[in-house]
């Protein structure tokens, strides 16, 4: 298997693991949340390695868990005492935690290969050259096994307590009423994204773990409700994410890293713009129809009032302009409208409502007394 292909197999992997937890993280808008925990876990990394003096022993990912449950239980503690909101106790612990581990890393830990750009940026090219070795077998990349196995675990973690999660993001208080822990839950989810961020770091760097645990779902979120079509579509965005990035990256001859994170951002900038209905553009063609059709629906009232003289197209714009306040462009374009719908006609040289357009004023309430 050439490099270039274990490069994108390891960064395809990366993004489905962060991805699953970071669906979730999305729904209770936590998204801010990674971003601490991908850099506040930075002591736990440390104190980890002082530990055991290997970059590659278990103790770093246990160190890193537990202080991402810091990181929430902190953030939690000062956010109940209701003096600051979640985000500025998000912006109060995390860059306290991070800068213990970067005064660590720089006062003991300068003369080893834990530095700050490995951290933050991480290096994708260099993965294939750590490789795992066993029984002195060549057995591919050691970030792909890492992050192959993450992947399991947030995989298992998701299919076990899929119904148990569901609940406790949609709706807490009946999940505890029914007894299904949701603060245990919470806890055990903080768990795994701590453990995910510490797997990706030497491979992708922090700041490509919050864009593929948040981007994708955030992407994904923006084109369904529901909640298995969306943990499917933020994998699916998420080795889009990489596959792109990657070949972007090749052709620029820029950061693999980067070129992923800009990806993903603008895969999110296609949703938030074009999706179906949630996208800005469909927003805004559907406050144009909503728009139309209550000028149409006030209009319809007002003309099947009994009281209400004819309206001939030559007295339409003053009337109109007096009665609605609209201007004689829009008075023309919701004319225009109507009779487009069939909910006026011209009867006698004056607009006059269709069958369709009595039944419409027969749902509407009439503004005030026409003139």
């Amino acid at each position: 298997m050439s490099p270039q292909v274990e490069v994108q197999l390891v960064a395809a992997v990366t993004a489905v693991a962060c991805a699953l937890p970071g669906a979730f993280l999305v729904l209770r808008r936590m998204a801010m949340m990674s971003d601490a925990i991908t850099h506040a876990i930075l002591p736990g990394i440390v104190v980890g390695f002082f530990l055991t003096e290997s970059l590659g022993s278990p103790l770093l990912l246990v160190g890193a868990a537990l202080t991402g449950l810091l990181t929430v239980a902190l953030v939690e503690s000062i956010e109940r005492t209701g003096l600051v909101r979640e985000d500025a106790a998000i912006g109060i612990v995390f860059p306290i935690l991070f800068s213990i581990g970067v005064i660590l890393i720089a006062r003991y830990a300068g003369d080893v290969h834990l530095d700050l750009d490995a951290v933050l940026l991480g290096e994708l090219a260099f993965a294939p050259f750590n490789r795992l070795e066993l029984f002195g077998s060549d057995l591919g990349p050691r970030a792909l096994w890492v992050m192959g196995t993450v992947l399991l675990l947030n995989a298992a973690f998701l299919f076990t307590f899929y119904k148990e999660l569901k609940l406790a993001t949609f709706d807490p208080v009946l999940a505890a009423a029914l007894g299904f822990m949701p603060g245990v839950l919470h806890y055990a989810l903080m768990g795994m994204v701590s453990i995910t961020a510490v797997s990706a770091f030497d491979a992708v760097g922090a700041i490509l773990v919050v864009a593929l645990m948040v981007g994708p779902p955030a992407t994904a979120y923006l084109l369904t409700d529901r909640l298995d079509v969306m943990i499917g579509l933020s994998a699916a965005l998420g080795v889009a994410n990489a596959l792109i990035g990657y070949a972007a990256a090749a052709w620029l001859d820029a950061s693999i890293a980067g070129s992923m994170a800009t990806v993903a951002g603008l895969l999110f900038g296609l949703a938030f713009l074009l999706a179906p209905e949630r996208g800005l553009v469909a927003q805004q063609m559907q406050q144009r129809t909503n728009t139309a059709r209550f000028a149409e629906q006030m209009l319809a009232a007002y003309l099947c009032h009994p009281q209400t003289r004819p309206l001939t197209p030559e007295a339409a714009p003053k009337r109109l302009y007096e009665r609605f306040g609209w201007s004689a462009q829009k008075t023309d374009a919701v004319l225009e409208y109507m009779c487009e719908r069939g909910t006026l006609t011209r009867r006698n040289g004056a607009f006059a409502c269709t069958e369709h357009g009595e039944s419409l004023a027969a749902h509407a309430m009439p503004l005030s007394s026409p003139p």
